[in-house]
């Protein structure tokens, strides 16, 4: 009988799949998002039952990301103070790719915090804020590239691509359905959405599918193009 050793703590796996689960719907409130907005929203579902799953979709994923949070600061493994959580790039474990993950965090915390105050805002000042949503995806996805124990893993990988080409598609989608005007804003878009798969695969391929990464991502030194 073949025995499978047990390689972590509850906490580490809680972590790994709180930050799974998170990417996961933060990218269909993005995809949601894009596919929803402007001049191509659904006619047979009315905004209302659009924006109430939008908004339902957001929650879920700041649930799991706080789950996501609080498991690595609690895990022992890593040692990573309460702060980590919402002060990018002051970890001494992965500092870059844990301080993208805040980024996205604190990205997606400004959007919540906006919308519970949106009518003292005005609309012009809360879309300029729930514009922060969008940023907060590709910066979530690189940490969770490049900090991840499983990017490795084949399911990993496709789990991404998943992701990168569900919003792509939403991006391609709206420029469709699009009418005319604002060609800057839709040139823009079509540029970031054809860069983006090139970008993430040429990163994985240079370094978290490297031998080494963890090592090279391990400190802010060989990051910043020191060494040992």
């Amino acid at each position: 009988m073949t025995t499978v050793a047990f390689t972590g703590s509850p906490l580490w796996y809680a972590s790994r799949a709180g930050g799974t689960l998170a990417l996961i719907l933060l990218t269909a409130t993005v995809v949601l998002g894009i596919a929803s907005g402007g001049r191509t929203s659904p006619r047979r579902i009315g905004r209302f039952e659009i924006g109430l799953l939008h908004r339902n979709l957001s929650l879920l994923t700041l649930v799991f990301l706080a789950l996501h949070v609080a498991t690595a600061v609690l895990d022992p493994f890593v040692h990573l103070s309460w702060a980590v959580s919402v002060v990018p790039f002051g970890a001494s474990y992965r500092p870059l790719w844990l301080g993208l993950g805040t980024a996205a965090f604190d990205l997606l915390l400004a959007v919540l915090v906006t919308s519970a105050l949106r009518h003292r805002l005005g609309v012009r000042r809360w879309k300029a804020v729930h514009w922060l949503a969008y940023a907060a995806w590709p910066t979530a996805l690189f940490h969770g590239a490049g900090t991840g124990t499983d990017t490795r893993l084949p399911l990993q990988l496709w789990l991404y691509a998943a992701c990168l080409a569900s919003v792509a598609g939403a991006v391609v989608w709206r420029l469709v359905k699009a009418g005319p005007g604002r060609v800057a804003g839709r040139l823009a878009a079509a540029l970031a959405t054809t860069a983006a798969p090139v970008v993430l695969a040429a990163f994985l391929a240079t370094g978290p599918l490297q031998p080494g990464w963890a090592q090279r991502a391990a400190t802010t030194t060989i990051l910043l193009g020191g060494g040992r």
